[in-house]
């Protein structure tokens, strides 16, 4: 009987906790649905009941269109373009050639002279529209003098040809040469961390440029999405709010040679004051930080995104070092540390740490009492000798 007991109360036990993990695993998974910005910078959002005619810009504006696609699209349309231009010109070739009588099934003379050499059917019209579209040239297969219509349409299979090779080309180049694969060698920390730093109360986040090559102009800022209620009653979802980020130098040119620590200052004036350790994780935010530059190498713009939500703001801790200096002189950056953080002594929210610095600086200073009255007194000795 008390084996049943202890087995009921353990199967009991373990159901309940299985039912909890389900439970943090749906609020985990609810989380990572609202998240709009990725770890790694991707936008999570669609558009819905768009207008037929909305679609049609897409086409108007086909060449960032096209880089937009992906690898497998893109490389689908390129074949596609090659393979049906050159079908398309055959066929045309060979209506040319069955016009004009030049098949063997018409049996033509031998004084017979026609518009194309050695075109005896649909497979050696295709291979001459290929020849020509590419410029191949074998010198077996050639256009006479004898139509006009097909000196026509060699000039213009060789114009058209030209468009689509440079269009295909030119689009496949544009797509390699992209700045966003700037962006994958540059990296932000898993977690945010707040702590205090130079005296204030700081959100930092630390960030690095995997290569050697520099991002020119870098400038760094942020925006918190929250969802808000105005003094009218209007629920605003993705409300953004700016959030300021700066460096020791600022946040303007940064030199990012190695791993930056960048932080904001949790004043009266940022949406973070009113936060504690307590609360923070109960709040409904995301920050999204972005990095703009321009690529060392090819002069086109960068940028980079990333977000935290509350369960990845560590309160009281900071970054672990990573930079040191070897025996060599050289500066060496260690990796294994980007993320590892070090719990610190931190206060519990930003509004008790301005009140303690308050308290402290009035207790410097002294006050003047109006209702203090400085009344001369006259000593006089009332006794007699």
């Amino acid at each position: 009987m008390l084996f049943f007991v202890q087995t009921t109360l353990s199967i009991e036990g373990m159901f309940k906790y299985f039912r909890k993990r389900f439970a943090s695993h749906l609020t985990e998974r609810s989380r990572r649905r609202a998240r709009l910005v990725s770890k790694d910078g991707r936008c999570n959002i669609e558009f819905g009941n768009v207008e037929e005619q909305s679609r049609f810009v897409f086409l108007v504006d086909i060449w960032t269109t096209i880089l937009d696609l992906r690898w497998r699209y893109k490389m689908t349309i390129f074949i596609s373009a090659f393979l049906g231009s050159w079908f398309l010109f055959g066929l045309l070739w060979y209506v040319v050639a069955y016009i004009h009588k030049d098949l063997p099934e018409f049996s033509p003379s031998i004084n017979h002279t026609p518009c194309v050499e050695n075109i005896n059917g649909l497979t050696s019209a295709f291979l001459f529209s290929l020849e020509t579209q590419v410029t191949i040239g074998y010198g077996f297969r050639c256009v006479t003098e004898q139509c006009a219509t097909a000196i026509f349409l060699l000039i213009f299979q060789s114009i058209l040809g030209v468009i689509i090779n440079s269009f295909m080309c030119g689009a496949i180049l544009a797509k390699i040469s992209r700045s966003k694969k700037r962006a994958k060698t540059i990296t932000f920390s898993k977690n945010a961390v707040i702590s205090k730093r130079g005296g204030k109360l700081c959100l930092l986040i630390r960030v690095a440029n995997l290569r050697k090559s520099l991002l020119i102009g870098s400038h760094i800022y942020g925006k918190l999405l929250k969802t808000t209620i105005t003094p009218e009653g209007e629920t605003i979802i993705l409300d953004q709010v700016n959030i300021d980020f700066v460096v020791d130098a600022g946040n303007e040119n940064l030199f990012f040679i190695s791993p930056l620590t960048i932080y904001h200052i949790i004043d009266r004036t940022s949406p973070f004051f009113h936060m504690s350790v307590e609360t923070i994780l109960q709040q409904d935010f995301e920050l999204v930080v972005f990095l703009d530059g321009t690529v060392e190498a090819t002069s086109a713009t960068c940028q980079v995104r990333t977000s935290y939500i509350p369960e990845e703001v560590l309160w009281g801790y900071r970054f672990a070092p990573i930079v040191s200096k070897t025996k060599e002189g050289k500066y060496r950056v260690d990796f294994h540390n980007f993320s590892k953080t070090v719990e610190v002594e931190t206060p519990h929210c930003a509004f008790c740490l301005y009140n303690e610095k308050d308290a402290k600086a009035k207790a410097k200073r002294g006050y003047d009492n109006p209702g203090f009255i400085l009344s001369e007194v006259n000593e006089t000795s009332d006794t007699k000798m």
